[in-house]
């Protein structure tokens, strides 16, 4: 049993709590939250740090399989010249693959990530999956405009779901885009969706993303019609309009992954302006091919620069509790409350006047 407290801690769970004390079993179950209103009194055995406690953070949109890429394309090209690098230069063996991709699984879990959400065209990740510390949900990625194509490329994405089946890990079906996809492969993908799937669409990355369908918000809410969740991955380009069409759907999660964004093509994704239109909002690292680190508090960090107006903790909700959800993985992870498993998170140093993330700020696992 640990007695565990800090400055403030956000336990997503209700409001925050200055000098609270969370108490938590040897496996890591919280079995308390005691809010002293900011009166801590000394106590042996009760652990004490000087920034905030946050539950274990929630990455929703990654790609494992592509670790092997880090620092192999260039930053600024756009959407297109990235696709086309990623097809031609993604070759590599199974060790050198599976090598990277159980660094990367590493390096995310010492940056504090507790679940993710994966998209794979391979099932060489499943057993780093397995093994991981972290709770993965992975999405079996299909795309092809071929209609010639269409049963292979689904015939594939069922391999890699039965792969992951057969070592239980929950995995489900998903289109990669609303462009990327024929007409037979569409209705293909259409009957592996069930009322409690979830998933993962790139979704409005560019504006050449736009000019080949004008469909998107049509298709997203036909989508969303048939899974439980759906998460849209990027939204870089999305319009106030887009945007309150597909929300409006009821399950559908915007997730934001800055730092790709920004070495594909420069451009933040607009979360101050889909945060007036909703509040189902999730982060993501997305993969090292367009990224150079896993570090969803370097994601967070990115967001609160570009808008300096949301407040902190709505920004570790973003990457906690709303990820949780999306994933449909709230009855443990997320929030930091009695009952639940979610990893506690140190981070230090923060500006706790302004209660903002600094520069330096880093996180640290308590458990």
């Amino acid at each position: 049993m640990r007695r565990i407290s800090a400055q403030y801690i956000f336990t997503m769970a209700g409001r925050l709590l200055r000098r609270g004390v969370v108490t938590v079993a040897a496996d890591g179950t919280v079995t308390a939250v005691e809010d002293t209103g900011g009166n801590l009194t000394e106590s042996a055995g009760t652990e004490f740090y000087n920034g905030i406690i946050i539950p274990g953070l929630i990455n929703c949109h990654a790609h494992l399989e592509l670790s092997h890429m880090r620092g192999v394309i260039h930053g600024g090209g756009g959407l297109g010249e990235f696709v086309e690098a990623v097809r031609t230069k993604r070759e590599a063996s199974q060790e050198e693959v599976m090598a990277a991709a159980a660094k990367a699984d590493k390096e995310m879990y010492a940056e504090g990530i507790a679940a993710c959400g994966d998209i794979s065209n391979n099932s060489l990740t499943a057993e780093i999956k397995r093994q991981s510390a972290i709770r993965y949900l992975t999405f079996a990625e299909v795309f092809g405009t071929d209609p010639s194509v269409a049963d292979t490329r689904m015939s594939n994405a069922m391999k890699v779901m039965n792969v992951l089946s057969a070592s239980n890990l929950p995995v489900h079906i998903t289109p990669h885009s609303l462009y990327s996809i024929s007409p037979a492969l569409w209705k293909m993908i259409e009957e592996q969706i069930r009322p409690d799937s979830v998933i993962s669409v790139h979704f409005l990355e560019s504006d050449d993303e736009r000019k080949m369908t004008s469909l998107h918000a049509e298709r997203a809410l036909e989508l969303s019609r048939l899974a439980a969740h759906i998460l849209l991955v990027h939204n870089t380009v999305i319009t106030p309009d887009e945007a309150s069409a597909v929300a409006s759907a009821g399950n559908t999660w915007f997730c934001l992954c800055p730092s790709s964004n920004m070495h594909i093509s420069g451009i933040m994704p607009p979360a101050a302006m889909l945060r007036e239109i909703t509040d189902r909002i999730v982060a993501g690292t997305d993969s090292l091919a367009s990224t150079t680190s896993l570090s969803m508090i370097s994601e967070l960090r990115l967001l609160q620069v570009a808008a300096p107006h949301i407040p902190l903790e709505e920004l570790i909700r973003w990457g906690t509790l709303n990820g949780a959800r999306a994933l449909k993985m709230d009855n443990t992870l997320g929030s930091i409350e009695p009952g639940k498993k979610p990893g506690l998170l140190l981070i230090e140093p923060v500006d706790l006047v302004n209660m903002r993330l600094l520069p330096e700020s880093r996180v640290s696992r308590l458990l």
